[in-house]
């Protein structure tokens, strides 16, 4: 058990590792940052801030002199990097952890061969494998199986001249191709597991994704008892198959009202933000817990809420008037502090809180049209 005032180590400077500072240090714990951006969010806040690559090998020695343990905050650290750590002090979750993530085609693959249920799909790594998709793929999305996220370094496709473009376009890097599903809904589960194998998951989100970003996550989600349990089970089998350590994140798709598993995170997920404000532990939390060796905080629901991500969109025509949400009792603004704000990038987000999950959705739509958000169907 690692206790305060011991300095924790973050792989990843964003957001995400912004609000693992915040709790390590509300915990009385203190915080190392290792981001090559020296503008990092999370690095402006934290008790030391190293300015390099994560393969900087006298870097990784002083992050492994300084730190009592270390996790991170993306899956794209390269797992060899965490791998390396890892001689020297806890690093959680493990860099094999990582590594399935941060793949496609290892992910996709993995959770097949464990018997989790997957949509259809096919690795293609070159023209033989274009040549042997089956109609059955098509239409479909294809995807680089390295470094692809929000939407990015993913596209439709409807034929296999498509993918042979798509996959020149990508300069034929290893990608996976997914049948394109008729969706019912997209939920996630986010849950933290400790050493000793205990697991707690938050509650259930549904997710309304723009342009490949999340767009707003609705807790509870409305789903059915049944699949609401069927979705926290298949996320707690996976992190007993992963042996993972750490918060973790699952995405799920629901096509016919059949669970499939679309992706997992190894860190805590945007879809997550909303346990900030809306119960008894936060997911930063139960990061740090989990990375400590510490019990699991109480992860229940004290209140519906609607969480809505702020694109650096908002900011084309300037600072945007932030009272358009903070008149609002009910609303929990979150600012990342980012130097610039670009379209597409994760600015922030807000929390709307109400006493039904109606009522927070009614809340987080008027609120999110007052700072001039539309909404797209």
């Amino acid at each position: 058990m690692i206790l305060p005032p011991a300095t924790l180590g973050m792989l990843g400077g964003g957001q995400l590792g912004r609000f693992f500072v915040i709790a390590a240090h509300e915990m009385g714990y203190r915080a190392l940052v290792l981001d090559p951006d020296p503008h990092s969010p999370a690095g402006r806040i934290a008790d030391q801030h190293l300015v390099a690559a994560y393969d900087d090998a006298d870097a990784l020695d002083r992050v492994g002199a300084t730190c009592a343990a270390v996790t991170t905050e993306f899956e794209n650290v390269p797992a060899d990097t965490m791998a390396h750590l890892s001689k020297y002090v806890p690093v959680r979750p493990s860099a094999h952890c990582v590594a399935v993530a941060q793949n496609r085609e290892r992910e996709k693959t993995f959770l097949r061969d464990n018997g989790f249920p997957v949509g259809p799909f096919a690795v293609i790594r070159g023209e033989s494998d274009i040549d042997a998709i089956g109609d059955g793929l098509l239409p479909g999305v294809l995807k680089i199986a390295r470094f692809g996220y929000d939407g990015k370094g993913q596209t439709r496709i409807a034929t296999r001249d498509d993918v042979r473009i798509a996959f020149h376009h990508f300069k034929n890097e290893a990608c996976v191709l997914e049948r394109f599903l008729p969706l019912d809904v997209e939920v996630s589960v986010v849950l933290a597991r400790g050493q000793d194998g205990q697991a707690r998951c938050f509650a259930v989100a549904e997710n309304r994704h723009r342009h490949g970003i999340l767009d707003v996550s609705i807790v509870p989600a409305r789903i059915s008892d049944s699949l609401r349990g069927e979705a926290e089970e298949l996320a707690l089998t996976l992190a007993h198959k992963l042996d993972y350590v750490g918060v973790l994140g699952v995405e799920f798709f629901v096509s016919g009202g059949q669970l499939l598993v679309n992706e997992i995170a190894p860190r805590p997920h945007n879809s997550g933000h909303y346990t900030i404000d809306a119960c008894v532990t936060n997911q930063f939390e139960q990061q740090v817990r989990a990375l400590c060796g510490l019990p699991l905080g109480e992860a229940r629901l004290h209140t519906p809420a609607a969480m809505v991500n702020l694109l650096g969109d908002v900011w084309h025509a300037g600072e945007p008037r932030w009272d358009g949400l903070l008149h609002q009792p009910g609303i929990k603004l979150h600012l990342y502090g980012k130097h610039h704000a670009r379209p597409g990038r994760k600015m922030g987000h807000f929390t709307a809180l109400d006493t039904s999950v109606e009522r927070a959705v009614e809340l987080a739509l008027a609120a999110r049209r007052r700072i001039g958000i539309g909404i797209e169907d």
